[in-house]
């Protein structure tokens, strides 16, 4: 790999992993065990993570619908249902993306630090990570970056910038793999390239300008990006 690319900042959802579906069940069982009676399909919710973060999109869906949730009921219905979703990563039932353990495993062999740039909690990172690796996750990455450590989510730059200070590297740097299109504006904003994969949830969408679009890390690179990474083609 290049020596000029010195860190990979990673999405974590849709990303690293096809997060989104096990997201949604969870959502689904903490609004059925507080009585809303609300339950996201795959195209409310595809329309819904165009608002990041989960208690975000919960106080869009409730305005929507005209209910007035107060700040403690929206973080109550988040906990449960970061609790539901932890537990199903702990079940093995969300796994990496295909390519990515081995796009890690090149980087550090390089020497590329390995960081995280994302909306979602820290409690669910810690839950795919040590599921995927069977590690902690500050042992995969040196960095972590999370959503509720920022005041303002994708597709806001904040993320990436908190990143990038705790990695000590300016954005010429780093190349940041993204999945969706607030995710594509953030990296963008903070000055990064960016792998775009397209995941389950995103495919098929309008993602702006980026640097490289591929089906997925298993996939052929693109030779300019292969012969950055130092990777066989």
């Amino acid at each position: 790999m290049s020596p000029q690319i010195r860190a990979f900042i990673w999405d974590v959802d849709g990303t690293l992993a096809e997060t989104e579906e096990a997201h949604r069940l969870s959502f689904n069982e903490a609004f059925a065990a507080a009585g809303l009676g609300w339950d996201w399909d795959r195209a409310a919710y595809r329309r819904l993570l165009l608002t990041t973060g989960g208690k975000e999109r919960i106080r869009a869906h409730a305005n929507a619908v005209g209910l007035a949730l107060a700040d403690e009921q929206i973080r109550a219905l988040h906990a449960d249902k970061t609790r539901r979703y932890t537990r199903m990563v702990a079940e093995g039932r969300v796994a990496l993306r295909p390519g990515v353990t081995e796009m890690i495993a090149k980087g550090r062999a390089a020497g590329i630090a390995q960081a995280i740039a994302t909306t979602t909690s820290r409690p669910n990172i810690d839950a795919l990570v040590e599921a995927a690796f069977a590690q902690p996750a500050d042992r995969v990455f040196d960095v972590i970056a999370a959503g509720d450590e920022v005041i303002t989510k994708k597709p806001a730059p904040d993320v990436y910038l908190l990143a990038l200070s705790r990695l000590e590297l300016a954005a010429a740097d780093c190349i940041a793999f993204e999945d969706s299109r607030p995710g594509a504006a953030s990296a963008r904003a903070a000055g990064l390239r960016i792998v775009l994969t397209p995941s389950a949830y995103t495919e098929g969408d309008d993602f702006g300008a980026v640097d490289w679009m591929i089906a997925g890390l298993d996939a052929p690179l693109p030779l300019d990006l292969a012969r950055q990474l130092g990777c066989s083609v």
